[in-house]
């Protein structure tokens, strides 16, 4: 499988060290600078127009890592030149743009796989292990925090601009925790909650807070935020016999960890098991590795274009709700 990657930012970097030696085929920037130089590290060709790589007969599979108001469309010329396509979340600036992608990815028959690189975190793998085996019990709720501090000038960039993003940190960080939520708890049918501009100078928002459930009444706790100060990532999975907590992302947010609280027969002090993933983030290839599978296989990805249209369905009602309409 040959690679393009289309948006040589820091996400498309990560892409691009992912990849596996010769995968790589083109690096594609509107800033030509930047996929020059990516083009260099790598040994590839580079160009400034998306639709010329996406083109290329030398390219079966196209990464879309660009800024959020050009997801989609990318996204679209890549399916109607027929490659299978793997785009960075939240895949859409709404579940309108997610829907067109759906129905032309089915029209062209490719496979579309979202960027949630979370789900191949090696604690979120472990706890997914965990709970499968029913080592936790039925699930009962999830209470999860995700958030960092900006920086100086946060608010004039393009995240702070709905236009452009769609949205602030909901649609930022919030929708790699609204859909691990929904990954270990299932589909959400009752959305509550709000977000908010605290702090920063811009008109899309700098907190919400989440009241997820299911059918089951199964619920998700979830605040993201942007005036965190200390960055922070924090998902702690609740079953009836145990509890799951993963700390850290490794890098400025600390070292990963995964513990397990097992509830003893007595109740009482639970028996506690502690890991540690100090080796740093191997997510991005893990995900790539399967999406070639998706392929080969010709099966649905599993964190696809359903799972995004899914997380934005709940962003869009959060928003709705707070008086941020950034729909487009």
């Amino acid at each position: 499988m040959r690679v393009a990657i289309i948006g040589c930012g820091l996400i498309g970097q990560k892409r691009a060290k992912a990849l596996a030696s010769g995968q790589l085929t083109v690096a594609c920037d509107a800033k030509a600078d930047r996929a020059e130089a990516l083009a260099q590290t790598t040994g590839v060709a580079s160009c400034s127009d998306w639709r010329e790589a996406v083109q290329r007969k030398d390219v079966d599979v196209v990464v879309v890592a660009t800024t959020n108001e050009s997801l989609a469309q990318v996204a679209l010329g890549a399916i109607d030149a027929d490659k299978h396509i793997l785009i960075e979340k939240p895949a859409g600036r709404c579940v309108g743009e997610i829907d067109r992608l759906i129905n032309a990815a089915a029209r062209h028959d490719v496979r579309v796989r979202v960027g949630f690189n979370h789900r191949y975190h090696p604690a979120l793998l472990k706890a997914r292990e965990i709970v499968d085996r029913g080592d936790v019990g039925d699930l009962m709720f999830i209470r999860a925090r995700y958030g960092h501090g900006g920086r100086i000038g946060y608010d004039k960039e393009w995240r702070a601009n709905p236009e452009l993003s769609g949205g602030g940190e909901l649609i930022d960080q919030g929708v790699h925790v609204i859909d691990l939520s929904r990954w270990f708890l299932g589909d959400f049918t009752k959305v509550e909650g709000h977000a908010a501009t605290y702090f920063w100078d811009m008109p899309v928002d700098d907190n919400a807070f989440l009241l997820l459930r299911t059918a089951e009444d199964k619920t998700a706790f979830l605040h993201v935020s942007c005036t965190e100060w200390k960055n922070v990532f924090s998902l702690e999975i609740y079953g009836q016999t145990g509890k799951l907590a993963i700390d850290g992302l490794g890098g400025s947010y600390g070292v990963e960890k995964l513990t397990f609280y097992r509830m003893l027969p007595e109740m009482g002090p639970p028996e506690t098991t502690a890991w540690e993933f100090p080796r740093g983030d191997n997510s991005w290839a893990l995900e790539f590795a399967e999406f070639l599978e998706d392929i080969d296989e010709k099966r649905t990805p599993s964190a696809g274009l359903a799972e995004a249209r899914a997380a934005l369905e709940v962003v869009e009602k959060i928003y709705k709700a707070s008086g941020y309409d950034h729909r487009s």
